[in-house]
């Protein structure tokens, strides 16, 4: 009888034990699931209570930036925790239907308040992001003497219509992308009337020479002349994310036979 105890003592254990955990799945489940009240709480325009600056709104799954550059991005909220697009999450201190509090990705308290006034959709009439140029059409005619010799370089830099994009945090806090369109440069250069070089340069042949989240980022941005030695004309290209003060400078040198070496 008392073995036959144990045995159903120990057998309501295990079942409780089995239980417990099914329970604790469950709440991990629900707590991974994305909440839908949440996200139709967050739905309209929302602004900073501090400046009262517009900060996004946010319609259906994405959230729009007063900013014409900055791209939509999806967003949700599971647990306590906003997610907008792919790899930016915000932890969430205090969120009613007026009132969303979070942390900025600095670690900063954001407070903002839903705004009623309809007069700031205006603040988003535009359908898709801006793209920006970085460097106008820049062509430039240099002439230089090596030992009594006449070589003419001529550059141009040339915008395109391939789209870098820029991670940076806006005033509110958040990621954010902006969309930027590269160059490609052209070098042609001439003993009088002798063609020794012409190339097309376009970003991707100095991958190599820059970080990958660096590259990833970054602009073809110019190319200038620096000077003429024996080894031929030097000339340096830069590499830069539009709005940081990140720039590489990557040095071209053209042999006086047409040969091109290139080092950072």
């Amino acid at each position: 009888m008392n073995e036959n105890f144990k045995h159903i003592v120990l057998l309501s254990l295990v079942l409780l034990a089995i239980l417990s955990g099914c329970r604790q799945n469950t709440r991990s489940a629900a707590d991974l699931k994305e909440s839908r009240e949440a996200k139709a709480l967050l739905q309209g325009v929302w602004t900073n209570e501090d400046t009262e600056d517009v900060a996004f709104r946010m319609r259906g799954d994405s959230v729009y930036y007063s900013d014409s550059t900055s791209m939509p991005a999806y967003f949700k909220v599971v647990g306590d925790t906003l997610y907008i697009g792919s790899s930016a999450r915000y932890h969430i201190e205090k969120h009613t239907e007026h009132l969303l509090w979070f942390l900025s990705s600095d670690g900063e308290l954001v407070k903002l308040v839903k705004d009623a006034d309809v007069a700031d959709e205006t603040e988003f009439v535009h359908n898709k992001p801006q793209v920006l140029t970085l460097t106008d059409v820049l062509k430039r005619d240099t002439i230089v003497r090596y030992e009594d010799k006449r070589y003419r370089l001529y550059v141009a830099v040339n915008p395109t219509k391939y789209k870098v994009v820029r991670h940076t945090v806006n005033e509110d806090g958040f990621d954010v992308e902006n969309v930027y369109y590269d160059n490609i440069i052209h070098l042609s250069i001439y003993q009088d009337a002798n063609c020794l070089f012409s190339r097309d340069f376009r970003k991707a042949f100095y991958q190599q020479q820059v970080p990958e989240a660096f590259y990833q980022q970054a602009v073809l941005n110019n190319m200038e002349f620096t000077g003429c030695d024996s080894r031929g004309i030097h000339l340096d290209v830069s590499l830069c994310i539009p709005g940081d003060a990140s720039c590489y400078l990557i040095q071209h040198v053209v042999s006086y036979t047409g040969q091109l070496t290139t080092k950072k």
